[in-house]
């Protein structure tokens, strides 16, 4: 029986202001859940917070590079630490973001200790990089790309572990089918892809445990899920910085995720982007917190 630990990331480092002279609401993520008492709901051990840096993009401009990254390199540094000492003693971590960019914590973490696979159930690839794109400075769509070795060293080079994570052994999960131009770069390096009508064709269930199963390999030591709560559509999840349509529904979300954290070879979790700023009764919040309490329900 594994020991959850629920650990708070509230970091906003990696996203552009929804206004000027405003920050995003998501690193209230965390303070949300805690409300819908996901912590005693999952059963789980508390595991504090890693407190980030003040957001302050001081004088950056487009062309500039990652916005935030001396603060975000710190941070992923502090974050790490933190997730590879529970990982390390056997415990399942459960980080509550925050945006995408805490993943490169996890990432970082886990690559200090061997080769690590990772399940990104989002509405996008947050594979935005210098190769593809003149709009680099949102680490929160940049941090796969990161993760793999795409992009400034001072983020994808921590501690001389580029890359921390191999492109074989990234799996997206959810992406909406519009984004053609994405799935086809992603295809040339081979990293699958299952969209969201590929997921209602195939059956969530199925799909999580075909990717389960392609984990179960010696060559690597586990996998982390990461879960951007804009998979989900508009209509039940309003509360993102990009709320594109046609998304999952709550009940193929958990569906999805049941067998992924169920499986031995799973080692963390973690939940980004819903923004409490953007919810003001709530609603979309304890929803959130339902999907994850009822995924991990079988665990």
């Amino acid at each position: 029986m594994r020991n959850f630990v629920v650990l708070d990331a509230p970091s906003n480092l990696g996203l552009r202001p929804p206004a000027r002279g405003t920050v995003p609401g998501c690193y209230k993520l965390a303070g949300a859940l805690r409300e819908q008492r996901i912590v005693p709901r999952l059963g789980a051990l508390e595991g504090g917070v890693v407190v980030p840096p003040r957001y302050d993009r001081g004088d950056w401009q487009e062309g500039d590079g990652v916005f935030n990254a001396a603060a975000l390199a710190g941070y992923t540094v502090k974050l790490a630490d933190r997730i590879e000492g529970h990982v390390r003693t056997g415990d399942f971590p459960v980080v509550l973001g925050g945006d995408c960019s805490i993943q490169l914590g996890a990432s970082l973490a886990l690559r200090r200790r061997g080769r690590y696979g990772l399940v990104a159930v989002d509405a996008s690839p947050d594979f935005r990089h210098p190769g593809n794109s003149d709009r680099i400075g949102a680490a929160g769509g940049e941090e796969v790309a990161l993760g793999t070795g795409r992009g400034q060293r001072d983020l994808t080079d921590l501690e001389g572990l580029r890359p921390y994570l191999r492109d074989e052994d990234v799996r997206f999960v959810g992406i909406r089918d519009v984004f053609e131009e994405d799935r086809a770069e992603l295809a040339a390096l081979k990293i699958p892809v299952t969209t969201v009508g590929e997921l209602r064709e195939r059956g969530a269930d199925a799909v999580a445990r075909t990717i389960a199963e392609s984990f179960e390999t010696p060559q690597l030591d586990g996998f982390w899920v990461h879960l951007d709560a804009d998979v989900l559509d508009p209509s039940v999840m309003p509360a993102v910085d990009s709320p594109d349509p046609d998304g999952l529904l709550p009940d193929e979300l958990v569906t999805l995720l049941r067998p992924l954290l169920a499986s031995p070879r799973c080692v963390g979790f973690n939940v980004t982007i819903y923004d409490p700023d953007l919810d003001p009764e709530g609603t979309a919040g304890a929803l959130l917190a339902d999907a994850v309490v009822a995924a991990f329900a079988q665990s």
